[in-house]
């Protein structure tokens, strides 16, 4: 049992402990989809696979210490341990050798991956200077990324202890066929797509 010195991101959560997003798509969203589609069984109903949540760090090629703070800055925001990511080849323009740490991420599934997007829909992106919604960057093949220009709109990130702003790339995998079912899901757990004026 994890005892209250322990960090936040490594204590057990009750059991049978389910977050509110993932509730609400079993009770909610799942026959909305099937309704909207006109599938024949809710296992038709796309799904939210997993998040996968990148930053690239090219100033890290001249100091090591930058991605190494990168990838704990990622671990607060997400609750869960961030990958140093490493380049597959050289590229001599940018002074990089292969294997030499260019990024950090981090994949979120079930239970991470749903209290994730319910602090990025609730908490972070409204946070947004003049925000007016997300662009639909969708892949035509259900899933979807969005880029965060600042990685302080994060609660977690104290500005004061680390000046360096950031961006970070946030991506969707889904189990929706195309772009129009990927939408439909992401839109119902909340993520606030622009509005477009017909």
């Amino acid at each position: 049992m994890a005892k209250n010195n322990t960090p936040a991101e490594v204590q057990a959560l009750p059991t049978g402990y389910v977050p509110t997003l993932k509730k609400l798509y079993k009770e909610e969203i799942v026959d909305k989809l099937v309704k909207q589609f006109g599938y024949t069984t809710v296992m038709q109903a796309p799904r939210l696979v997993k998040i996968t949540i990148n930053e690239g760090v090219g100033a890290a090629t001249q100091d090591k210490k930058i991605v190494e703070e990168a990838a704990s800055e990622l671990s607060i925001i997400t609750g869960q341990k961030a990958q140093v990511t490493l380049s597959k080849k050289d590229i001599s323009n940018f002074k990089l050798r292969k294997g030499m740490p260019v990024g950090t991420k981090v994949t979120l599934r079930d239970v991470k991956m749903y209290e994730f997007l319910e602090k990025l829909i609730r908490v972070a992106l409204p946070r947004i200077r003049d925000f007016n919604g997300i662009a639909e960057n969708m892949d035509g093949r259900g899933n979807y990324t969005l880029g965060i220009k600042e990685q302080i709109i994060f609660p977690e990130i104290d500005i004061d202890k680390n000046p360096r702003i950031h961006g970070l790339e946030i991506t969707f995998t889904t189990s929706a066929r195309n772009d129009e079912e990927c939408h439909a899901l992401l839109a119902a757990f909340g993520l606030p797509f622009k509005k477009h004026n017909n």
